[in-house]
């Protein structure tokens, strides 16, 4: 397996050493949602998820290197490895928590290095995926075979750095030519790029991301919690809720039907009995309704 002498080596175990050998031959970029250093997305691939990338770039020019290139990592869906043995290097980025800032000087810098060493290291050609399985360069939502729920990443203005900045600059640096070959296919419209990047947003969010944690319980240790992890929390307290109105509903319909009793017996029954009997009724409710989210 293959180290990144200019990361910092924070390896993960067991996946390491556990899972399945490829052979390297793309590159694939993505934004992780969360203005996290290395370190922190290092703790967050250890406990919090069995997904993770072979690095990250954090915005104060640090890299994390968590598996050996030639090890499969699981940030790219189909991309992870073929059936060929064949798979992608993934690097997370460092991003504000809606993924819309752009890569600073320092993350320009480190995916620019790192793309030179991937070429050279791993031999990695220097153009952009023509397809999914087309070894080269890329970023996340650059085709759906990439992602497992479709996804935005890394964001509109880090797809026109990806496309106008990063990959040219990995090939002036890899070969000396001050500009790619037509063959590199680097140019896209304004609205080609925006296309890409809010096509599959429109349908769901990213499967991989992180938001923050709305249960004020546990958001001061875990201020941030993984996307999935919040929607298993929705589902329950949905089903929480369904429940609580059903019982409402419940002792509700026995309110009427005890006050509809009372009525229609009135004339055998005076005031105080009609009281008494409905305040029971009440008082036997016993509902509870909260928004609540369970713990994260």
């Amino acid at each position: 397996m293959a180290w990144y002498p200019g990361a910092v080596k924070m390896e993960l175990q067991p996946e390491s050493d556990a899972q399945a050998a490829i052979r390297p031959t793309q590159f694939i970029i993505h934004s992780i949602v969360a203005p996290w250093t290395a370190r922190r997305t290092y703790e967050y691939w250890r406990d919090s998820t069995n997904l993770e990338s072979h690095f990250a770039v954090d915005y104060e020019g640090t890299i994390g290197q968590y598996i050996g290139t030639h090890t499969r990592a699981d940030a790219n869906a189909g991309a992870n490895r073929r059936a060929d043995g064949t798979g992608a290097v993934s690097a997370e980025t460092a991003s504000n928590l809606s993924a819309t800032d752009p890569w600073n000087d320092k993350q320009l810098e480190d995916l620019i290095a790192l793309g030179v060493w991937l070429h050279e290291e791993e031999g990695i050609p220097l153009r952009i995926c023509r397809t999914h399985d087309d070894p080269g360069f890329g970023y996340h939502s650059m085709f759906p075979q990439w992602s497992t729920g479709g996804t935005s990443c890394p964001g509109r203005a880090r797809i026109r750095q990806f496309r106008e900045v990063v990959f040219p600059a990995i090939v002036a640096r890899a070969t000396g030519k001050t500009q790619p070959t037509e063959e590199d296919d680097v140019a896209l419209t304004t609205a080609e790029i925006d296309q890409i990047a809010t096509a599959t947003a429109k349908k769901t969010l990213q499967i991989d991301g992180v938001i923050e944690n709305p249960n004020p319980a546990t958001a001061g240790e875990n201020s941030h919690i993984a996307l999935t992890t919040a929607v298993r929390n929705i589902e329950t307290i949905g089903r929480r809720t369904e429940a609580k109105v059903a019982a409402l509903t419940e002792a509700n319909n026995k309110l009427i039907d005890t006050v509809a009793q009372l009525a229609a017996g009135l004339g055998d029954l005076d005031p105080a009995t009609i009281v008494a009997e409905l305040r029971a009724a009440i008082e036997s409710i016993d509902v509870h309704i909260t928004t609540d989210l369970p713990e994260a």
